[in-house]
């Protein structure tokens, strides 16, 4: 991989390592939601909401569309957590080795 390729894929990871920025994808994983929606999801403020959601659609995580007054925001893709998944049982794995070392 060149340094430009391996930059991006760093950046995608970065909007990855932040837990807000998790917390408003898997209320996502159920469908498209507003802004408002997504404010009572993860009980962060409207400011701090679009921040991420900002940063979100400009890596390509997610796809929005204006309605009115309202901004509604959908996955633009799943394969993000096919990412979490695979995170999730390496965790699993490392607690159950943990605890069978430690009883």
């Amino acid at each position: 991989m060149t340094p430009k390729l391996l930059s991006l894929v760093a950046d995608r990871f970065k909007a990855l390592s932040d837990p807000v920025r998790l917390q408003i994808l898997n209320a996502l994983r159920s469908g498209e939601k507003s802004v408002t929606e997504l404010i009572n999801a993860t009980g962060c403020a409207q400011a701090n909401v679009s921040k991420h959601l900002q940063l979100l659609h400009s890596l390509g995580f997610v796809a929005r569309q204006k309605e009115g007054l309202y901004v509604y925001y959908r996955l633009n893709g799943r394969e993000t957590f096919q990412l979490c998944d695979i995170m999730c049982g390496r965790i699993e794995k490392e607690l159950k080795t943990r605890q069978e070392l430690f009883g």
